[in-house]
This record gives C-alpha cells, structure tokens and sequence, in this order.
C-alpha cells in the first residue's frame, strides 16, 4: 500500500500515530490550564470528539477517508460556526496539536509543514473578530 510511504499518514507511522496523537491532543485540551477556552467547548466526555479528529486526520494525512465515508463531506467551517472561535481559541487548538506532535517521532521538516497546514486550517474556522 503506497500510504505506508508516500503520503504524511504512513510517514508518521498511520493509524497507530494517528490514534496517539489524537490521543495526546486531547490529554492537553483538557489539562492545559491555558486551554480552557475551547475545552469548554467539547463535551464533558471526549470520546465522540477524539473518534471524528482521528477520522478526519486519517483521511486529511493520506489515509483512509474515514471521516467521508460516515460523515460525507467534512465542510469544517461550518460544523464549527455553532461555536465562537477567534485568533485565541485557534491558538489554544494549536498548542494542543503542536504538544501532540511534538511527542510523534517523524521527519522535522514533515513536522514544520503539517504544523503550517494545521494552523492554516485552524486559521480557517475563525468566525470571531478580536
């Protein structure tokens, strides 16, 4: 299967990574005294939410397309507009995600670009000025 080498999925080492740093993602949101804006957000017990970030990712790194085959189209925007996201909930996002993928053994340059395209996306659900 070329996703083992090719694509961000296998080369940090698929569904096992994927699951771990969802995993270590959500360890912080819920942790991190600094991230409490967006934990607020989620639901007290986390189970749902960390099952649709580790399909989206699998689909979104290379993968399979879990998210799409249950879901459909992931038109992440606008499953985010019911909730009021700014440049800081998008901060704390990606303190969660850049702690998670700090603790993924991978290329560094590999790390650099998935932290740049993960802020852009996290970019993207912002619906709040200030």
């Amino acid at each position: 299967m070329t996703t083992t080498t090719t694509t961000p999925y296998g080369l940090i080492g698929g569904e096992q990574s994927i699951l771990i740093l969802v995993d270590r993602f959500y360890f912080y949101m819920d942790s991190l005294p600094e991230t409490q804006g967006i934990r607020a957000m989620h639901q007290t017990n986390l189970a749902s939410a960390k099952a649709k970030l580790f399909k989206f990712l699998s689909g979104w790194l290379g993968g399979p397309n879990l998210f799409i085959e249950e879901f459909g189209h992931p038109m992440l925007r606008a499953r985010h507009l019911p909730f009021a996201i700014g440049e800081s909930e998008r901060d704390q996002w990606m303190l969660c995600m850049n702690k998670a993928l700090a603790e993924i053994t991978m290329d560094p340059q590999l790390k650099i670009n998935l932290q740049n395209a993960l802020k852009q996306l996290a970019t993207h659900m912002i619906n709040q000025d200030g």
